[in-house]
């Protein structure tokens, strides 16, 4: 199957994308080499007979010599004279030359270059192609490089393509002259370390061309307003010491809170930042048989339970009343109410907690924690049991 390779449109592309790169007019590492390349060329078999003496070419072989000269370290050009040998199929060869000019683009650091030219091939008939490759010279001795291309070639009159791949030497030649580095601010620093490029005259510098700062604050002496300033010591833009009086991190001409608690958590205002906690007890008082007295209303987790609630005044709590199974299930239930009722009693009374924060509930013998039927089992179900929880905010520590 015919194959269009418009050459003329990726000539074009190729050099259109080169233009459109920074024009680098920096002095090339090296201004010329000559190389020696060895080529395998591959033919269209869509070529003319008219050009191959009615032959069919199939593949080839060639000796490749170039000469080539650096304009800056993006550009160059070369001329390149190629000794060809290209078999027939079916056996028997003809021998010829390809001669030509192309313009080359070196990518930044030499990674690789394109390149695009003319070429007139006389083997059989002569003809005239356009090229476009793309090739790398690899570092492989301070004097010699490696020369690695493909290459596409096109013949606009006859449409047809051909393409080759080559491998060979280069030897550069006629390095360039480094020329003295410059100190656009004649501060003693060049240009290529200077990190202060525009320090005015007569200003001492240290090594990276920048204002020296004698108290290592990190403000520069000419604009350091405090030059003295204590080993250590925070400062502002000025060089002078940063005033944070609650020591939180936040400078006081920033803090919002300018009293916050030694070890919090601030926020950029200067703020403590809370975190959210749970909090939580659980009482369970133990009653007499057949009775609703709460015998010691001073027992200390009693107390303890009272001052939780008074520590946090936003919470209510259900006091839940029971009984053990012995005993009518109407007598039960009125016992737990009483004496879920009864501590409530000595919470209001003797405790001081308001009433509305508490609710009372009977379960009589509904809800047994033992469902044995011994002594020990009714002792520990005669109970009233209260929990209260809540979530707060602590502040959280650094």
């Amino acid at each position: 199957m015919k194959r269009h390779f418009k050459m003329a449109a990726l000539s074009l592309a190729v050099l259109s994308s080169t233009s459109a790169f920074a024009q680098d007019s920096s002095e090339p590492e090296y201004k010329n080499w000559f190389g020696l390349s060895g080529m395998y060329y591959n033919t269209d078999d869509s070529r003319p007979l008219s050009l191959t003496e009615d032959g069919v070419y199939d593949d080839g072989r060639g000796v490749a010599f170039e000469y080539g000269f650096r304009f800056t370290q993006s550009w160059a050009a070369r001329v390149e004279f190629t000794a060809l040998d290209l078999d027939y199929v079916g056996g028997g060869d003809e021998s010829g030359e390809m001669v030509g000019v192309d313009a080359l683009y070196f990518m930044p650091d030499d990674a690789w270059f394109v390149f695009g030219g003319v070429k007139r091939q006389a083997v059989g008939e002569s003809t005239t192609l356009g090229n476009i490759g793309i090739g790398k010279h690899w570092d492989i001795h301070e004097d010699v490089k490696l020369v690695t291309e493909i290459a596409a070639y096109h013949d606009f009159g006859e449409d047809y393509n051909d393409y080759s791949i080559k491998l060979g030497i280069a030897v550069p030649f006629g390095k360039s002259t480094p020329s003295a580095p410059k100190d656009s601010d004649n501060d003693g620093v060049v240009d290529g370390k200077d990190q202060c490029p525009m320090t005015p005259a007569g200003v001492r510098v240290d090594a990276t061309g920048c204002s020296v700062d004698n108290d290592n604050d990190g403000v520069l002496n000419s604009v350091d307003q405090c030059p003295n300033t204590p080993a250590g010591t925070k400062v502002d833009a000025t060089g002078c010491a940063i005033k944070d009086a609650d020591n939180d991190g936040v400078v006081d001409s920033k803090d919002m809170c300018p009293d916050t608690a030694a070890g919090v958590k601030v926020d950029a205002k200067g703020c403590t930042v809370f975190d959210e906690e749970t909090v939580e007890i659980t009482l369970r008082v133990l009653f007499d048989n057949e009775s609703a007295v709460v015998k010691m209303p001073k027992d200390p987790e009693i107390s303890e339970f009272a001052e939780f609630m008074k520590q946090y005044p936003s919470t209510t709590a259900v006091i839940e009343g029971h009984t053990s199974a012995p005993g009518s299930e109407a007598y039960n239930m009125d016992l737990s109410d009483r004496r879920a009722a009864n501590f409530k009693e000595v919470m209001v009374d003797m405790y001081g907690i308001d009433s509305s924060r508490l609710d009372t509930i009977g379960y009589g013998e509904t809800r047994l924690l033992d469902e044995g039927n011994n002594a020990e089992a009714h002792r520990v179900n005669r109970r009233i049991s209260v929990t209260v929880k809540d979530t707060v905010k602590v502040p959280e520590e650094k």
